[in-house]
């Protein structure tokens, strides 16, 4: 609820729209059924596994898309369920990357769950490689590996600007790629599947690596006879993709060189309010929900509807303030105010969390801890089968 002074509130009641509160808890549904429709009483636990790179605070697409289901999950997964999520700072250096500011964005990356609402006592938050099983099966895992599945995988292409039918072995690949950016879904896949992982919550674009990692399973459960590793089920994110504030044909990206483009969960409400200020809409002053017609407005609307706690949709939302007569400046401001009012909470934890350097060493080893006890498990079953 918010407080009876906020400026969303006098906003709200001043308009048509008095219905619309905000709230940064707001998260869209997983329904159980996604990853619980098969367990019986008799079931393993399920185990639950994600990773983010430290590559700089997340904007909104990674909070709304990822960090939030990832906080539902620990909030409403069965009793039981062990859940890990992993900062992969061993992904981050598939390209070459400042020490100094890696190991800053690693803290930030940390505080920043903790920020959301993932607690330590319900979920394992570890570095990656302060669990040395990682990188030992993933060398495990790339002996039974399949290069010519590696070759045909997208990532390693679009991240080097090549064309979709490329081969690691085209002089123009050659010339630019490296060994741990073409084999980093093996990587990905033992990261995974040494935390016997049953389900991962990825968004569309990363499915191809979880098929990846399946493919892993088998080749390695029918080279050494057995079923030593367990197969992870794909648990897509419902999120919309949110889009560039300067480029709605894009996704929101930390790449971009504009910062503009993108809002971080750690924005102040002024660099909030002009960055949507500024954000690319179109030449009428009205509000509609048209996704190809209208994208930039259409994808207001979704953050709109992102911390809208009535659970409105985007369409929704449109069709409200269409009828109202609400006008683009207006309408940005709402926005605005909604995403400061939503990320407040957000904004002040992880002041707090980074300000306390103890704190955060001491959830960095904690999760260490038990993240090699529940890898070191795996490796057990691996090293017996392969014969180490």
């Amino acid at each position: 609820m918010l407080p009876s002074c906020s400026p969303i509130r006098r906003r709200l009641l001043s308009h048509p729209l008095r219905a619309l509160t905000y709230s940064y808890h707001h998260v869209l549904p997983i329904s159980q059924s996604r990853f619980n429709s098969s367990a019986t009483p008799k079931s393993p636990p399920q185990v639950i596994f994600s990773g983010i790179q430290p590559t700089g605070i997340p904007h909104l697409g990674n909070y709304l898309g990822a960090l939030q289901n990832w906080v539902k999950l620990q909030n409403s997964s069965p009793p039981g369920t062990k859940l890990l999520y992993s900062i992969v700072d061993l992904h981050a250096i598939t390209v070459p990357q400042n020490p100094e500011q890696l190991r800053r964005w690693k803290r930030e990356s940390l505080a920043t769950l903790l920020a959301v609402g993932l607690d330590e006592r319900k979920a394992v938050l570890f570095f990656q490689s302060d669990v040395q099983a990682h990188s030992e099966l993933m060398w495990i895992l790339s002996c039974t590996a399949s290069m010519g599945y590696l070759s045909r995988m997208t990532q390693w292409k679009s991240k080097l600007a090549l064309e979709e039918g490329a081969s690691p072995l085209d002089e123009s690949s050659k010339a630019k790629l490296k060994l741990g950016l073409f084999s980093y879904p093996v990587l990905q896949a033992a990261d995974i599947l040494v935390h016997r992982a049953t389900h991962v919550p990825v968004g569309e674009d990363q499915s191809q690596h979880l098929e990846f990692a399946r493919e892993c399973v088998t080749n390695f459960n029918h080279t050494y006879g057995g079923e030593h590793l367990v197969a992870p089920q794909t648990l897509l994110s419902p999120a919309k993709r949110i889009m560039s504030l300067t480029d709605p044909s894009s996704k929101m990206s930390k790449s971009a060189t504009n910062p503009s483009s993108r809002i971080l969960i750690t924005d102040s409400p002024s660099t909030i309010k002009r960055k949507l200020a500024s954000a690319l809409t179109d030449s009428s002053n009205s509000v509609s929900y048209s996704p190809s017609s209208r994208p930039g407005v259409t994808n207001l609307l979704h953050l709109l509807s992102a911390f809208d706690s009535t659970g409105k949709s985007a369409e929704e939302l449109g069709m409200e303030l269409e009828r109202s007569g609400m006008g683009l400046g207006a309408f940005k401001s709402l926005v605005a105010e909604a995403v400061s009012e939503g990320l407040k909470g957000v904004r002040e934890r992880f002041e707090r969390v980074m300000g306390d350097e103890g704190y955060l060493e001491g959830v960095a080893e904690r999760g260490a801890v038990r993240a090699r006890e529940s890898a070191g498990e795996t490796m057990k079953i691996v090293r017996k089968a392969v014969g180490l």
